[in-house]
C-alpha cells in the first residue's frame, strides 16, 4: 500500500514536470515583453477611454489609432533597447543621466498617476464582476487585489508571466463583440482617414484621454525593467558588455515590441468601433461607470456582447494591475538603490514587493470613494497624457546618448518617431487648455 502512495506521487511529479517542459516549449514562452506590455495598455483604464470616445463622437475617433500606432511602438522600443543594451531600468539610467530632480519628479507623478490607474482599474473590475456573477462589487474587488498580490509576491516571473501571456487572449473578445452587431465598413474606413471633428475642449479632452491611455509612462518603466528580468532569466549580459549577442537581440526586440504594440493598437480600435456603432447609435454618449460600458451593450447588442465585453475587462485588469504595480515598484526601488525584480524571492527584495504591496492596497481603499470609477479611469488617462511628454523626451535624450548607450544609440527614424509622439501629445495637451 505505501510503495503504491509512493509510486502514484511519483507519476504525478512526473506529470507535472512533463506538463512544465511542454508549457516552456510552447510558442508563447518564447514572446518576449512586448506582447504583455501591448496587452496591459488596453488595462480598464484603456478600455474605459476608448469605450467613452467611441460613445461619446462615434466613428470620428477611429484616427487616433493608426496614428498612435507607429508612435506607440517607437516609444516602447526605444525603452527596450534601453533595458536591453545597458541592463539597467529606465529610472536607474535616469538617475545616473539627469539631475536628481529629474528622477524625483518622474518617480513622484508615475507613482501618484499609477495608485489612480489601480485604483480605478481594481473598482471597475469588482463592478463588472458584480454585474456578471450577482456577487458585491467590493467583494470581488478584494479578491482581484489579493490575486494579484499573492500571484506577483509568491509566483516566480519567469513562471508568472507566462501566465500574463494567456491572459493577452482576453483581448480577443473585443474582435468578437463586431461579429455580433452590424459594422458599416465602408463609414467606417472613410471616418478612420476623414474624420470630422470640432476643435473644443471636449474634443482636445478624449484625444489626451486616448493618447494618454495608449502611450503611458507606466508602460515605459515596465518595457525596459522587463528586458532586464528576461536579460537575467536567460542568463545573459547586457548588450554594452556582450556585443556579439547585439544584432539578434536589437532584431528580437524590434519584432516583440512593434508586434506586441499592433495587438495593443488594434484592439483599441475594435473597442472604439464597438461602442461607436451600439451605444453612440443608440444615443448613449456619455458613460459614468465601468458597468454602464459594459452593460449598455445588453440591450443594443444582446448578452453575449455584453458578456464579452465585460470579461474583456475583468481579464485585461488582471494583466494591467500586475503591470502598474511592477512598474511603480521597479521606478522606486531603482531610484533607491533597492535590490528589485519579480524573480527574486519577497525576502530578498523587500522593499520592491513592499511598493507593489502599498500600491495595489491604496487602491483599493481609493475604490471606497464616492468618486465615478469610470471618470476616475478616464481622467487619470488624461493625467498620463500630460506625464507622458517630459518623461518622452528623457527617453529619446537617453536613447540617442553615447554615453548611455554606447554603440548602440537608436536609429535616427526610431528617434524621429519618438519626436513626433511627444509632439503629438504636447500639442493634444495644449488643446485642452483651449475653454469649452
Amino acid at each position: 500500500m505505501q510503495l503504491s502512495k509512493q509510486h502514484k506521487k511519483s507519476t504525478r511529479a512526473r506529470s507535472l514536470a512533463d506538463l512544465w517542459r511542454r508549457v516552456k516549449k510552447h510558442p508563447l514562452a518564447k514572446i518576449g515583453p512586448g506582447l504583455i506590455t501591448g496587452a496591459a495598455d488596453d488595462d480598464p483604464s484603456g478600455i474605459a477611454t476608448y469605450s467613452q470616445a467611441g460613445a461619446q463622437f462615434g466613428l470620428d475617433m477611429l484616427w487616433t489609432m493608426p496614428l498612435a500606432y507607429p508612435l506607440m511602438s517607437a516609444i516602447q522600443s526605444l525603452c527596450a533597447q534601453i533595458g536591453r543594451v545597458t541592463g539597467k531600468g529606465l529610472a536607474a539610467n535616469i538617475k545616473e543621466a539627469f539631475p536628481p530632480i529629474v528622477l524625483k519628479v518622474v518617480v513622484f507623478l508615475l507613482l501618484f498617476a499609477n495608485t489612480l490607474n489601480i485604483a480605478a482599474d481594481v473598482s471597475a473590475m469588482g463592478e463588472v464582476a458584480e454585474l456578471v456573477s450577482g456577487l458585491d462589487r467590493h467583494a470581488m474587488t478584494a479578491f482581484f487585489v489579493l490575486l494579484t498580490l499573492l500571484l506577483q509576491i509568491f509566483v516566480p516571473y519567469h513562471r508568472y508571466v507566462f501566465l500574463l501571456k494567456w491572459l493577452t487572449l482576453s483581448l480577443l473578445a473585443y474582435a468578437a463583440v463586431l461579429f455580433t452587431v452590424h459594422v458599416p465598413w465602408s463609414e467606417v474606413a472613410l471616418r478612420t482617414v476623414w474624420p470630422k471633428l470640432k476643435l473644443d475642449f471636449d474634443t482636445a479632452a478624449v484625444v489626451v484621454g486616448v493618447f494618454g491611455t495608449t502611450i503611458s509612462p507606466y508602460l515605459f518603466f515596465w518595457q525596459a525593467s522587463e528586458e532586464v528580468e528576461d536579460m537575467h532569466a536567460k542568463r545573459a549580459g547586457a548588450l554594452l558588455r556582450n556585443a556579439a549577442a547585439a544584432p539578434s537581440e536589437l532584431r528580437r526586440i524590434k519584432w516583440d515590441t512593434w508586434s506586441g504594440m499592433l495587438y495593443s493598437d488594434v484592439t483599441a480600435y475594435f473597442i472604439i468601433l464597438a461602442t461607436a456603432v451600439t451605444l453612440h447609435v443608440a444615443g448613449v454618449t456619455d458613460i459614468q461607470t465601468a458597468a454602464q460600458a459594459a452593460g449598455a451593450l445588453r440591450p443594443v447588442a444582446g448578452d453575449f456582447a455584453f458578456l464579452l465585453f465585460a470579461t474583456g475587462i475583468i481579464g485585461v485588469g488582471l494583466i494591467g494591475v500586475p503591470v502598474l504595480a511592477g512598474s511603480a515598484a521597479y521606478a522606486v526601488a531603482e531610484a533607491l538603490g533597492w535590490r528589485s525584480g519579480l524573480e527574486r524571492k519577497a525576502g530578498a527584495a523587500r522593499g520592491f514587493y513592499a511598493v507593489i504591496a502599498v500600491s495595489v492596497l491604496a487602491g483599493l481603499f481609493i475604490q471606497y470613494s464616492p468618486i465615478s470609477p469610470m471618470k476616475m479611469l478616464f481622467w487619470s488617462a488624461v493625467i498620463n497624457g500630460v506625464v507622458a511628454v517630459p518623461l518622452m523626451v528623457v527617453i529619446i535624450l537617453l536613447a540617442s546618448s553615447q554615453s548611455v548607450m554606447g554603440a548602440f544609440t537608436a536609429s535616427r527614424p526610431i528617434l524621429a518617431l519618438g519626436w513626433i509622439g511627444a509632439a503629438v501629445m504636447g500639442f493634444a495637451a495644449l488643446l485642452m487648455l483651449i475653454p469649452g
